[in-house]
């Protein structure tokens, strides 16, 4: 059985921000091992569609790399990823922290950077640990309050 296309562009989307691929023939490999049935043909559509370019890594090498543009038109896919991923959200005075599945921290932080909230100063993202900034302890309990709305999160506590 076919999945959706969006699941896939999803899938795509999300390997692209969480590791290095170089090749058309590697990202079609790591779709393919998710379960889904794509041809090299169909990745290089979704490619096209999705507004992923090839640049020079900081180590020199080339990969794979979601635009700007991309990241200013498709905020719900972004969001999709960064909901999914979302395990916690904690407020430290000026700071949420926000837990993510093992691996995923970097995707959701840029997902969220995406958004460009008013009340963000910076993230940094680890493994599975965003740290964001904001400017006071008001406005991280704002953020935090809003970060669980968009997403439906419901604290387990």
């Amino acid at each position: 059985m076919n999945k959706p296309k969006n699941a896939r562009q999803d899938l795509i989307t999300e390997l692209i921000m969480t590791r290095k691929v170089s090749t058309q023939e590697e990202l079609t490999s790591l779709v393919r091992q998710s379960g889904f049935n794509a041809t090299q043909a169909t990745i290089s559509r979704d490619i096209k569609e999705l507004g992923i370019v090839k640049q020079t890594l900081q180590d020199g090498t080339t990969g794979y790399a979601i635009t700007e543009k991309f990241i200013n038109t498709a905020p719900d896919r972004l969001l999709s990823v960064f909901s999914n991923s979302l395990t916690g959200i904690s407020v430290a005075m000026n700071i949420v922290v926000i837990k993510t599945l093992p691996g995923m921290a970097q995707a959701a932080g840029s997902a969220l950077d995406s958004l460009n909230h008013p009340e963000i100063v910076g993230t940094i993202a680890g493994d599975d640990t965003i740290f964001v900034a904001t400017r006071g302890e008001a406005q991280a309990k704002q953020l935090s309050d809003n970060i669980k709305e968009i997403t439906g999160f419901a604290d387990k506590t």
